[in-house]
């Protein structure tokens, strides 16, 4: 019989047992129910199967990936319910858009009101689908009867999807006579989540989901300014019905890519005009303080932003906080004892306060330089002075925090928040994560510029989400304006760069199975060519060729 290696405690049993009957054997080592198993590092459903020898290790919605299938779960049952209090008939529609702090927005459309009344009838019937703990199925189709099948349901999104699918066989999930397809894996039963819950929310509703402790759902993070944001983003899509991956793949097979990418740069190009003007009508606005999360694009952003200043008639000057860094062994150390490079302490915020105060005053200033090399501040004589139609444009995680501008006069800064929100999803119930976009925007351009490899950016991707939830999501509604440098083609571009590089990813390593799911997820995209992609593109700032000095 197979031997089997838990928590340190080795075991055997009969080839052919499910992996949910050794996970209900040590539960009860676990605060949380078990989601899902890794058979020798290889991720698995609970009802596959012991074959061979094997060391498991258990997942539960502490981890992310169990935190993901938590939440991929529960928009299933969800759907489900949904279908079962509204007639068919009635249902255009139901469309998962985007996350919200703990939840996830979404519209319901056709001939039905979203309302109080009817999202506590469908909450009421998620309820009663818990308690009954059913299955939830998985069965595999080949591509074209799964084409057939969502075009039935009604589903055109996922029929147009599995048009240009390169996969022979489709996986659809079923509860009771619901199915549907999603992309990644799912609990065993209806009964594993528990913890939720329906809210309405402007035009449509929130599930909101446990955030930490699985069984804590409540409103955290909700943010109403990011939220309209990501509406609009996503309503843009819509008007030009450019919404779901099958659309764009239909686009780019009859050759409309290059209309495509040029007319979401000429909507970007006007958006950051509209900024800067937006910006110059503050009169006094002289400090422009930009921030967002990693790979988002702010230096390409800033640029053109600045060249937006030019048309308006003003003098822009660059500064990057980073180059106010303290010498390197002046930096705070995390709770591994690690430098916490991305740390407000990090920054001689005395330095920074006295030198731009400085500029406001007409003051003639020297800029340091940050040398990443050797870890120290240093200065070359690069001296600043700024006049009446002069405006120092600053980029730096921090900008948004007030404790970094403490001394600045209120009145002069103009703060925007910059991030690539995704507006594309997979079809209308597989949204597409804004992380996913901007790691592979980093893994593809620290490939390309730092000689870092995927395994790596992959490595490290926790730690720079931890110091984003840190230091710049908290401060997000701090902003004036908020810009999606998101592009809705781009990762029909990233495709070409990006496989190669998680091809690369050794499969006994903790990352290949993030490598696996991202490969899975870019094989949806038909590719694009970057040949047609305009020189200043943000884009441009992770794939190479940009024309500005990124």
């Amino acid at each position: 019989m197979p031997v089997i290696k838990v928590l340190g405690e080795t075991r055997t049993y009969p080839e052919g047992t499910a992996f949910l009957k050794i996970a209900e054997e040590f539960q009860s080592q676990y605060k949380e129910d078990i989601l899902l198993v890794r058979e020798n590092g290889k991720l698995k459903e609970l009802h596959k199967t012991v074959h061979k020898d094997a060391e498991l290790s258990f997942l539960t919605f502490s981890d992310p990936v169990g935190k993901k299938t938590y939440e991929r779960s529960a928009i299933f049952l969800m759907l489900k319910a949904f279908y079962d209090v509204v007639p068919r008939e009635k249902i255009k529609k139901i469309q998962i858009d985007f996350s919200l702090g703990n939840g996830v927005y979404g519209e319901l459309m056709g001939d039905v009101k979203t309302d109080e009344a009817l999202l506590l009838k469908v909450k009421e019937r998620m309820q009663e689908l818990v308690k009954r703990k059913v299955p939830i199925m998985k069965r595999s189709v080949n591509t074209d009867e799964a084409v057939d099948l969502f075009g039935q349901y009604g589903m055109h999104d996922k029929e147009q999807l599995f048009t240009y699918r390169r996969a022979s066989r489709v996986n659809i999930y079923r509860i009771d006579n619901f199915e549907d397809y999603f992309y990644g894996y799912m609990v065993q039963n209806t009964g594993y989540v528990k913890y939720f819950d329906l809210l309405p929310y402007h035009s449509g509703f929130l599930l909101l989901l446990p955030q930490g402790e699985a069984d804590e759902v409540t409103p955290k993070g909700i943010r109403e300014k990011l939220f309209h944001v990501l509406r609009d983003s996503y309503r843009w899509s819509d008007s030009l019905e450019v919404s779901n991956v099958g659309t764009l793949n239909r686009l780019i097979s009859e050759g409309k890519s290059n209309e495509l990418i040029l007319m979401q740069e000429a909507l970007q190009e006007k958006e950051i005009g509209k900024i800067a003007e937006t910006a110059a009508k503050g009169g006094d606005k002289r400090i422009v303080m930009i921030a967002g999360p990693s790979s988002s694009g702010k230096t390409t952003f800033s640029h053109r932003l600045a060249t937006q200043f030019r048309a308006l008639g003003y003098v822009p000057h660059p500064i990057a906080v980073d180059n106010y860094f303290k010498n390197r062994e002046e930096y705070p150390r995390d709770e591994n004892g690690n430098l916490d490079m991305e740390a407000l302490e990090c920054i001689d915020i005395e330095k920074f306060n006295e030198d731009m105060n400085a500029l406001l005053a007409g003051k003639r200033v020297e800029i340091p330089r940050f040398n990443f090399v050797t870890g120290t501040r240093e200065y070359k004589g690069d001296y600043l002075q700024i006049g009446a139609s002069d405006v120092l444009v600053i980029e730096g995680i921090h900008c948004l925090n007030d404790r970094l501008s403490y001394s600045l006069p209120r009145e002069s800064k103009f703060k925007i928040y910059i991030s690539a929100l995704n507006q594309l999803n997979v079809d209308e119930h597989n949204r597409i994560p804004t992380t996913d976009g901007r790691l592979i925007r980093r893994m593809v351009r620290d490939a390309r510029t730092r000689g870092t490899s995927a395994l790596e950016t992959i490595g490290r991707w926790g730690s720079v989400r931890k110091g984003e939830d840190n230091n710049i999501f908290p401060f997000q509604e701090e902003a004036d304006v908020m810009f999606n440098s998101a592009l809705v083609y781009e990762l029909a571009v990233l495709k070409l760069y990006a496989e190669p590089l998680l091809f690369n990813i050794p499969r006994n390593t903790p990352e290949h199975d993030e490598a696996k799911r991202l490969l899975k997820f870019l094989d949806y995209f038909l590719g694009i060519d970057s040949e047609y992609i305009p020189k200043n593109s943000i884009i441009r700032e992770f794939i190479g060729g940009s024309c500005l000095k990124v």
